[in-house]
């Protein structure tokens, strides 16, 4: 995954998978249900780092941070502004 909008896809789709309704993990993470329909459809910019974990608790679910190989979209923006 590499934007917001796919980590809300993935966890829409776990909860489906569960066959949970968004109220009901919603309500078991502590914050709202217009809350979690944002983030799952990648509007929610104001999610943080507390929700997505108790959110991620709810559906038996964890985020793995792994380093990735330099060359992604970052280091070209990074690369492009000091060539100018």
């Amino acid at each position: 995954m590499q934007t917001l909008q796919e980590l809300g896809e993935a966890v829409a789709e776990r909860r489906k998978a569960l066959n949970l309704r968004q109220q009901v993990v919603a309500k078991q993470a502590g914050i709202t249900p217009e809350s979690l329909s944002r983030f799952e459809r990648g509007r929610g910019a104001e999610f943080g780092a507390r929700k997505l974990l108790a959110v991620l608790a709810v559906l038996d679910m964890e985020l793995d941070i792994v380093p990735t190989q330099p060359g992604g979209m970052l280091d070209d923006l990074r690369r492009e502004r000091s060539q100018a």
